[in-house]
């Protein structure tokens, strides 16, 4: 196949594990991949230029990408999430009338802000990528055909934790700047833990301004900067990693539990909300603890922080949870197979 990735951006996680993941084992199955990244990236813009002038570069930048995919004759256009971030389908619609198939793959639940828009994109698509079951169930009435592809990160990067422990232990949560605000969920349940058990909160975040509104008085907090290169290397050192959701938002419902995910595949264990995919992932408290209410985070804290063989054998649990279901080397064969079946249709 040759096969055009239409990428939110280079760091943006919806790239980075959904499409750039993969793409060294298509090439090494002899298909052309290329990956066409949105500049600005899909959600950003550039200060110094100004929000019209960067949105204006970004979409020529992707009349440049349909120009090329118009010369170069793709089997398949796959495009992650939407090409803007706005409420227009017609780029979507250019790059359908030249290339064989297209394909849209979902990770979150992006149609609950463009309703209309995600509609017209589902009924567009030969296929739908869908990064859990529920996304699957949302969107199956509405397009021709649905995969599902969970969440899924490289085995051979994400190498087993060494078998340490800090002192103090290590609570750790990575993510972008805006997702700090499922701190708040959690933030009472730290502050009570802080005054029994010394232990140090660490964020791999860009930036911790957003905890500002969040009280964590007591909590020992230290931030480390999220940069690619590096973020197998943070998660390791963490002792436990937590991933906070509203348990009420229908957004969060949808979430591909990705940070969970991260975690266990070092063999850190897992506290997290038990909404949508991440009950799943904890199988049934085998590899952490789910939490919804204060008392359980409290609770679910105290029992990793004091007990070092607990998070160990639920690490190495959930590490093998990983490699077997939210692995790229076993998810690669659903998604490459996805796609080759369009060459049937």
């Amino acid at each position: 196949m040759k096969i055009l990735f239409l990428s939110s951006g280079a760091t943006v996680p919806s790239s980075r594990f959904r499409i750039q993941a993969y793409l060294s084992r298509f090439q090494a199955d002899g298909h052309q991949v290329v990956m066409a990244n949105s500049f600005p990236q899909k959600y950003d813009y550039f200060p110094w230029m100004g929000f019209r002038p960067s949105q204006l570069l970004k979409r020529s930048v992707r009349w440049w990408h349909w120009v090329r995919a118009c010369l170069s004759s793709y089997d398949v256009v796959f495009i992650d999430r939407e090409i803007f971030d706005d409420a227009t389908t017609e780029m979507e619609e250019r790059f359908r009338k030249c290339c064989r198939r297209l394909v849209l793959d979902i990770d979150d639940a992006v149609f609950l802000r463009q309703p209309d828009k995600f509609v017209r994109l589902f009924k567009l698509a030969d296929l739908v990528v869908c990064g859990n079951p529920f996304l699957v169930d949302e969107v199956a009435p509405l397009t021709q055909r649905t995969l599902h592809v969970p969440t899924s990160v490289d085995m051979d990067e994400y190498v087993m934790r060494p078998d340490t422990n800090n002192s103090p232990p290590v609570v750790g949560w990575i993510g972008t700047t805006g997702n700090l605000k499922y701190i708040e969920v959690v933030a009472e349940a730290l502050r009570t833990v802080a005054t029994e058990v010394d232990f140090e909160l660490r964020l791999v975040v860009p930036d911790t301004s957003p905890l500002q509104s969040i009280n964590l008085e007591g909590v020992r907090i230290v931030q480390q900067p999220w940069e690619p290169q590096t973020q197998v290397q943070r998660i390791q050192q963490f002792d436990v990693g937590i991933m906070p959701l509203f348990n009420n938002e229908l957004w969060d419902k949808f979430k591909c539990g990705a940070k969970l995910i991260q975690y266990l595949a070092v063999g850190v264990p897992g506290i997290a909300s038990p909404v949508g995919v991440n009950s799943t992932i904890l199988n049934g408290g085998q590899n952490g603890i789910p939490a919804q209410t204060t008392e359980e985070w409290v609770s679910g804290l105290r029992r990793l922080l004091k007990n070092p063989s607990l998070r160990r054998d639920m690490g190495v649990r959930g590490r093998q949870t990983i490699e077997e279901r939210f692995s790229i080397q076993a998810n690669y064969s659903v998604l490459r197979d996805g796609l080759l079946d369009l060459e049937n249709l």
